[in-house]
């Protein structure tokens, strides 16, 4: 077992939100990586190549879905898991999400950072 920290993408316009989630994710042991756009998003997702990638949806320049369809057509980031942690709770949204290949769908108001931290755990099997 390597001492490389499992990395794990935020992309999310809300600087307070991004914060919260990336200090609960350095405190089990992550290395959090943010992202405040899509674009942003999409550019660093390319450059980490994170473990896993946590994703918005409403998002100024690239929407989450924007993203997700960019990275699921890019070969060597298609395999990366993307988790949507949005807002839009819409049956249809979160068809859309899993069509496009999200590994999970969260929405934000019924989870807290901390099962946030234990679905990305679970999505990529860890203790």
């Amino acid at each position: 077992m390597t001492d490389k920290k499992t990395i794990v993408a935020i992309v999310e316009d809300e600087k307070m939100l991004a914060d919260m989630y990336a200090t609960k994710f350095t405190m089990e042991g992550f290395d959090a990586k943010k992202a405040n756009d899509g674009q942003a998003g999409f550019d660093m997702v390319k450059k980490e190549k994170p473990d896993i990638v946590l994703l918005d949806i409403i998002m100024p320049k690239i929407d989450g879905f924007g993203v997700l369809k960019m990275l699921k057509d890019e070969p060597e980031l298609k395999a990366i898991p993307v988790v949507l942690l949005t807002n839009l709770g819409q049956e249809e949204d979160i068809k859309k999400g899993k069509q496009l290949g999200a590994a999970d769908y969260f929405v934000k108001a019924n989870h807290t950072p901390a099962e946030v931290v234990q679905k990305v755990k679970q999505v990529l099997n860890l203790p």
